[in-house]
C-alpha cells in the first residue's frame, strides 16, 4: 500500500479537535489522490469532487454562502447532508478560485466536516492573484515514495522491520543494499513502483516516464503568465534532469539565450509546482542557517528515477553496484536529497549545501541538517573518512564534533580526527537508512 506514511498522517490530522481544511502540496502522479481515497475507509461518507470537471466546479460558483453549497455538493453526490463522520475532498482546487476562497468558511461555519483539497497546479493560483485563506488552512507535502515506502509496496516487512532497529543488524546490509539501488533506479513515483512490481522490466517503465515528462510539459500554458514565460518554462524543464545535483547558472541555462531574470522566474515556478527545488548554498555552521541566494544553487528534481530516464544513465546503474558510480556520483547524491525531502511535513522545508565564505574557495559539503541545537553535515561519498576534506573543514568550524556521511558500506560509528588535528564522531550511515537518520544521529550523541 504506496504512502502509508501519508496516510498516517492524514489520519493524525483528521482527528485533531482543532482541524483546518487540509492542503495537500505536490507534483503530479505523486500520489495524492490515492492517498486521500485510503483514508475515505475510515469515515461514514466520502465526497469526491474533481474540479476539472465542469459540473463539480460549478457548484462553487453558483453559491455564496456555505450552508446553501454545502446542501448542494450534498445533492449532487448523493448523500445526506447530515452532521457525522464525513470527507470532503476537493481535487485541482486551482480550477476555482471560489472553491479556494470558500475554504475559510468551511473550516468558520462547518468546522466539524473534514475538507481535503489538493491540486497540481496550486502556483497557477498566484498568477491569477488568488491566495488560501491565511490561518484558516493547513498544508501537507506529497513527495514521491520514500524507500520506506517503496519496501511496504513489495511486501518486504522483513526489510522494514530491519530498518527500524537501531543500530542496524549488519546481516541485513547485502540485501538492503540491493533493494536500494533497485528503488534508486526506478525512483518513487507510485505509477512506476506499480507497474514494476508487476512486471519487474525496466523497459516497460520508460513510456511512463515519457509520460509524466511530457505531462509536465502541457501543463506549462496553466502557470505561465505569457507564451514567452511558457517557452522559457519548457526549456527548462527539458534540461534540467541533466543538471541534476549540479551548481547551475541562470544566465543561458541549457545552452540558451535566456537572461539570468527569465530563467530565475522559471526555476521558481516549477519549484512551486514540486518539480525541482533549488537548493541553495550556506556558509553557516551553526543556527540560523542563512542561505546564499547570490551563489549558484544545486539543482534537486522531483525524483530520480525521471533523472536517470532523462539523463540516458539507467544502463548504468544496472551494470553498477555502487550507486557512487553513476552520472560521475550525482544520483547517489540526488537519491540522498530525495530521501532527506521525505523526512520532512513541512511545505516550507529546504536543502542547502554547505561551501566556504571566500568565493573562490573549493571546500562543498553535500547536504547539511538540522538536528537539535546543531547543523550537521552530510558528505555522500565512498572512500577513507580521511578524504573527506570538505567535511573536515566544515568541523574545524562547527561548535560540535558530528558529522554524517552517506555511503555503500555497512553502518558504523568511528572517531575521526580532521587534518587540522579536532577529534570528531563520523556517523557512516548506508543508504537505506537515510530515512532513519534523526535517530542514527541521536544514537551517535549517546
Amino acid at each position: 500500500m504506496f504512502h502509508r506514511s501519508i496516510v498516517d498522517k492524514l489520519k493524525i490530522w483528521s482527528e485533531k479537535s482543532y482541524r483546518k481544511p487540509l492542503i495537500l502540496r505536490g507534483a503530479r502522479q505523486v500520489g495524492k489522490t490515492s492517498a486521500v481515497l485510503l483514508l475515505a475507509d475510515s469515515f461514514d461518507q466520502f465526497i469526491h469532487l474533481n474540479l476539472d470537471k465542469d459540473d463539480d466546479r460549478k457548484l462553487f460558483s453558483a453559491h455564496t454562502e456555505v450552508r446553501y453549497l454545502f446542501d448542494a455538493i450534498c445533492l449532487h453526490a448523493k448523500i445526506k447532508p447530515v452532521k457525522g463522520s464525513t470527507l470532503l475532498f476537493i481535487d485541482e482546487i486551482q480550477n476555482s478560485p471560489a472553491a479556494v476562497q470558500m475554504l475559510r468558511y468551511f473550516y468558520e461555519e462547518i468546522s466539524w466536516l473534514h475538507v481535503i483539497a489538493a491540486g497540481s497546479l496550486l502556483e497557477s493560483l498566484t498568477v491569477k492573484g488568488i491566495s488560501f485563506p491565511v490561518g484558516r488552512v493547513e498544508f501537507l507535502p506529497v513527495r514521491p515514495c520514500s524507500f520506506s515506502e517503496f519496501l511496504v509496496a513489495f511486501d518486504d516487512s522483513q526489510s522494514n522491520q530491519l530498518i527500524q532497529q537501531v543500530p542496524f543488524p549488519e546481516y541485513g546490509h547485502d540485501h538492503l543494499l540491493k533493494q536500494f539501488l533497485l528503488y534508486t533506479l526506478t525512483g518513487g513515483m507510485p505509477e512506476i513502483i506499480e507497474i514494476y512490481r508487476h512486471e519487474q522490466s525496466v523497459a516497460l517503465l520508460n513510456p511512463v516516464y515519457e509520460g509524466l515528462i511530457a505531462t509536465y510539459l502541457d501543463d506549462v500554458e496553466k502557470y505561465a503568465r505569457n507564451s514567452t514565460m511558457a517557452q522559457a518554462i519548457r526549456h527548462t524543464i527539458r534540461h534540467a534532469f541533466d543538471a541534476a545535483s549540479s551548481r547551475i547558472t541562470f544566465q543561458g541555462f541549457g545552452n540558451s539565450n535566456y537572461k539570468s531574470r527569465e530563467m530565475s522566474e522559471a526555476f521558481i515556478t516549477l519549484e512551486k509546482a514540486y518539480l525541482l527545488q533549488l537548493v541553495y548554498p550556506t556558509t553557516y555552521v551553526e543556527k540560523p542557517v542563512k542561505p546564499n541566494y547570490r551563489r549558484s544553487p544545486k539543482l534537486q528534481l522531483v525524483d530520480t528515477g525521471l533523472v536517470n530516464y532523462a539523463s540516458g544513465v539507467q544502463a548504468d546503474l544496472l551494470n553498477f553496484k555502487d550507486i557512487h558510480q553513476s552520472f560521475r556520483g550525482r544520483i547517489a547524491e540526488h537519491i540522498t536529497g530525495q530521501e532527506l525531502l521525505a523526512l520532512s511535513d513541512s511545505v516550507l522545508f529546504t536543502l542547502n549545501y554547505w561551501t566556504r565564505e571566500k568565493k573562490d574557495a573549493t571546500a562543498e559539503v553535500d547536504f547539511i541538517w538540522s538536528h537539535r541545537e546543531k547543523i550537521i553535515p552530510i558528505e555522500v561519498k565512498s572512500g577513507k573518512a580521511g578524504k573527506l576534506r570538505s567535511l573536515h573543514q566544515f568541523i574545524d568550524r562547527a561548535p560540535h564534533a558530528l558529522a554524517v556521511r552517506i555511503y555503500s558500506g555497512k553502518f558504523n560509528i568511528e572517531k575521526a580526527t580532521t587534518l587540522a588535528g579536532k577529534e570528531f564522531t563520523l556517523l557512516n550511515l548506508p543508504f537505506y537508512l537515510i530515512n532513519k537518520l534523526p535517530e542514527y544521529l541521536s544514537f551517535a550523541e549517546k
